[in-house]
């Protein structure tokens, strides 16, 4: 990998359940880890401080934003390691509504909260030629407004899972000046084994932007199983770094002086014909 001025960037993959604490705890190793193999910048997966499957439950566990044991382990784990955090998704109540965000928090090193993206694509799907339906809506309310955040590591385009489909979205991110995108996630195996690699190289692709896709994997409590992979893609579309099952964290550089010289002589984003 090259080497990059602003620092290595870690994707953390995990296998949640409906225990905040132990998945905090989990979290917060990881973290460590990314830290002492010197990334700037690390993501958890989506649902990385609970993972349940009744609504009520997700509910139950919802912070007010700005507070909270979720928002604040975020927040010290920032500061105590000096290192930049995007907290997958944490619910997030909203008032007068009784579904919850998915929210995706940004902390920089000082532990201060500088982003929020909350997710707009949700996932309302029968899986083809499985016995399986999601209906993400029933407890989730979707947002509206993309979300793009300067970093250590370049102009950050905030997406999460379900997104991934909607290249609209992320051609909006990067017409308002994205260099790199983070998609936490937590994908199904069948749609994972389908799709997940071809769709998140694409929007690296199609962008000429990197790609920090931390995932959650494996069978989590209550039986649903995701399909891991967790991915650091660069500019071009080349994997830096992968992991396909279990736990752990791996850590990428983007080569940012490559990407501004490509995007010069190959500029792609500069021939488009519609809009934004």
């Amino acid at each position: 990998m090259a080497n990059m001025e602003t620092g290595g960037v870690a994707a953390l993959q995990m296998t949640s359940g409906p225990d905040v604490g132990a998945n905090l705890e989990q979290a917060g190793q990881l973290l460590g880890e990314a830290a002492r193999r010197g990334a700037v910048l690390a993501a958890l997966p989506e649902n990385f401080a609970f993972m349940g499957l009744e609504d009520r439950a997700r509910l139950a566990v919802a912070e007010h934003p700005g507070e909270g044991p979720i928002q604040d382990f975020l927040a010290r784990s920032a500061r105590d390691l000096g290192l930049w955090i995007v907290g997958g998704t944490v619910p997030i109540r909203i008032e007068g509504e009784q579904r919850v965000a998915a929210a995706s928090l940004l902390f920089d090193a000082q532990g201060r909260r500088v982003a929020r993206y909350d997710k707009i694509h949700l996932f309302d799907v029968d899986l083809p030629g499985r016995d399986e339906r999601y209906r993400e809506s029933a407890g989730v309310a979707p947002g509206h407004e993309p979300v793009v955040v300067e970093t250590p590591v370049g102009r950050l385009g905030m997406a999460v899972c379900y997104d991934v489909r909607f290249p609209e979205l992320f051609r909006r991110l990067s017409v308002r000046g994205a260099t790199w995108f983070v998609l936490p996630s937590a994908f199904t195996v069948s749609t994972g084994r389908a799709h997940w690699e071809t769709l998140v190289r694409a929007r690296a692709i199609e962008n000429l932007a990197g790609v920090v896709a931390p995932a959650q994997s494996g069978v989590h409590p209550g039986g649903r199983e995701t399909y891991g992979d967790s991915m650091i893609v660069d500019f071009w579309g080349r994997v830096l770094a992968r992991l396909p099952q279990g736990a752990g964290c791996i850590v990428g550089e983007f080569d940012t002086t490559a990407q501004v010289e490509v995007r010069r002589r190959f500029p792609a984003l500069e021939h488009r014909v519609f809009g934004d």
